[in-house]
């Protein structure tokens, strides 16, 4: 792309690199999410709530172990082949759990290796939003590309816990594989690397190590793992919350859709708030106070019986994922462009450490206190974030 493109053309570029990168992490979430979304089946048939917990976590632990590393190589080679090379991978493990129903041992591994792969596309549409957008524009367009995860989520949702119901795991997965196989011969046909300077042109400032130079991409990193724990929490319990309440399994599905996607409309909202403030950090702040307050009101429902419970659901959820984009548009911006891909691969590992954390211990934890307790607890860890959240923002391009 030369420097005489004009505007317009750029911009529609831009949205079309968005809009792929949505798309294919939406398809990863897919993978990721829909083990949690089992988790009613497997218990019905006698698997016990602590291991299907640790078969939900299954997909989040792989991405722990290959995020950075995902990350790396999108730094070095770009993202068109990272995203798409990853979705190949991706199919090929969804296939494998789909061979390995029934047996325990082998659907977790399976599982593991669907997150290890579907990891690839995090950091690397993540870059391709910094890349393609500029600086004014970016909050807007990483709320857009956040909806990736709730959207996914929400299609989840909707058809892993009643396929899993009538017709067994492997028509579960039968939607994940398709989806993936699909978006991996898209990406590779229609993304396109972002433009960008040459490393030995660039400043000294934007090549240099962002943590050697400053904590804050450290502070954040520890922000968002203390605020993702509500946001697993409700996103792999709610629909074992509900059903509790007496809600069938499907319309609790539905509902867990729903909530998915009034989240993802926050995000995008979230987003046009922090370009408006020329800030990330200050609705940060913000979006901290509000996961704990509405946290502490789900703890208040359960314990209370309080009716609506689908209304306070809904609520707490869109809150609780409010924080991704603010935190992950921060981290791309300070890490700069030639280090965004390990940042952001490093940021979705602190995540992804906690919320693997989260399908086996607060299923524990709920088997020993019950839900009220748990929310309660999970209510404190937004708070103790708050002092953790810089004062300013700090940008590297």
């Amino acid at each position: 792309m030369t420097t005489t493109t004009s505007a317009t053309t750029t911009t529609a570029r831009a949205w079309s690199m968005l809009a792929l990168g949505v798309a294919a992490q939406a398809a990863g979430t897919l993978v990721v999410s829909a083990p949690a979304l089992l988790i009613p089946y497997l218990h019905a048939h006698g698997t016990p709530l602590p291991v299907a917990g640790v078969l939900a976590a299954a997909p989040t632990f792989g991405m722990v172990l290959t995020l950075i590393a995902w990350g790396a190589l999108t730094d070095r080679i770009g993202e068109r082949v990272v995203i798409a090379g990853g979705l190949v991978l991706t199919t090929l493990a969804t296939v494998g759990a789909w061979l390995a129903a029934g047996d325990p041992v082998l659907l977790g591994l399976a599982f593991l290796a669907g997150g290890m792969t579907s990891a690839s596309t995090n950091a690397a549409s993540g870059r391709v939003v910094v890349g393609w957008f500029p600086k004014q524009r970016r909050g807007l367009a990483m709320g857009i590309r956040q909806m990736s995860q709730p959207l996914g989520v929400t299609l989840a949702a909707v058809t892993v816990p009643q396929l899993a119901e009538t017709s067994g795991i492997r028509a579960a997965l039968v939607l994940p594989i398709v989806l993936c196989a699909v978006l991996a011969v898209l990406c590779a046909v229609g993304i396109a690397n972002p433009p960008r300077p040459a490393r030995d042109d660039a400043p000294a400032a934007h090549v240099a190590n962002p943590y050697r130079t400053s904590s804050f991409l450290w502070r954040i990193h520890a922000v968002s793992v203390l605020l993702v724990v509500p946001q697993f929490t409700l996103s792999t319990y709610g629909l074992v919350w509900l059903v509790g309440l007496g809600w069938p399994t499907a319309a609790a599905g539905l509902l867990v859709g729903a909530s998915q996607f009034v989240g993802a409309i926050g995000r995008i909202l979230v987003g046009v708030w922090s370009d408006r403030a020329r800030s990330r950090v200050g609705p940060l702040r913000v979006v901290a106070v509000s996961a704990a307050a509405v946290m502490a009101v789900m703890a208040v429902v359960d314990a209370s019986h309080l009716a609506g419970a689908a209304v306070f659901l809904v609520v707490a959820t869109s809150v609780t994922v409010a924080d991704n984009g603010l935190a992950y548009t921060s981290v791309a911006e300070a890490a700069g462009p030639f280090w965004s891909g390990r940042a952001l691969g490093a940021q979705n590992t602190g995540q992804f450490i906690a919320a693997s954390a989260v399908g086996p211990g607060i299923g524990a934890l709920v088997g020993a206190v019950g839900f009220a307790a748990s929310f309660g607890i999970v209510a404190v860890l937004p708070l103790l974030a708050l002092p953790l959240v810089p004062r300013g923002d700090r940008s590297t391009g």
